[in-house]
């Protein structure tokens, strides 16, 4: 008798654990189709963020280093991205990086992507949308906004990324800071400082002016 009353507690407790694992994914897919829909329902964004690079085999440890700052307009499929001197932007066909120091444009026929692992600001908004598997991860209290954690694994097993760390804070539905690993042992952390939505802009931000660069004497590849 006391063997069948051990066996069904760990039936019972084998259970719960199930269940418990069940809601806990059900509750990170909620989360973040509701983040989705959030961003998807602005007009337009606008996003002052920062990255730092955290990597310990190689002597890089948090704070070593001032962020790197950047600033992002999205509409749709439409960006326009400063970062890392450089501004990126995609007319929804075409991206042009433009490098101001170099003079030099460089023009691509697709957009940036995680082929090379790494996720890119204009696609922090978008690219938990598939290709991971989720579940919640902790809640914390930073500067006094509940914001809550959901980890990312990537169901591609050759990814460069490891695992995604997303924060979003509880109230706003808002995403607030993405902590990526790879698998050369870096972290990368993003920080959205600033965020508006549906601002009066113009469609221009997200057109390349050829004339512009070429009487500045650009080169354009």
């Amino acid at each position: 008798m006391h063997k069948l009353k051990q066996g069904l507690l760990i039936i019972v407790t084998a259970f719960f654990s199930i269940a418990a694992n069940s809601q806990q994914i059900n509750n990170s897919k909620q989360l973040l189709d509701e983040v989705s829909s959030k961003m998807k329902a602005y007009k337009n964004m606008h996003l002052n963020f920062s990255t730092s690079l955290v990597n310990e085999e190689a002597g890089i440890k948090e704070n070593d280093e001032l962020p790197i700052k950047g600033e992002i307009y999205l509409q749709g499929d439409k960006y326009n991205l400063l970062y890392l001197g450089n501004n990126f932007i995609f007319d929804g066909a075409k991206l042009y990086v433009i490098n101001h120091d170099e003079k030099e444009i460089t023009i691509n026929d697709e957009d940036l992507s995680e082929d090379e692992g790494f996720i890119y600001p204009s696609k922090l908004l978008t690219f938990y949308e598939e290709g991971y598997e989720h579940k919640l991860s902790n809640l914390s209290t930073i500067k006094n906004r509940k914001i809550q954690f959901i980890e990312l694994t990537p169901i591609d097993t050759n990814s460069e990324i490891i695992k995604v760390v997303l924060g979003i804070e509880v109230t706003s539905k808002h995403i607030y800071q993405l902590v990526q690993f790879g698998e050369n042992g870096t972290k990368t952390i993003l920080t959205i400082n600033k965020f508006k939505s549906d601002q009066n802009i113009t469609d221009e931000l997200f057109n390349f002016n050829r004339l512009k660069y070429e009487t500045l004497d650009y080169l354009i590849d």
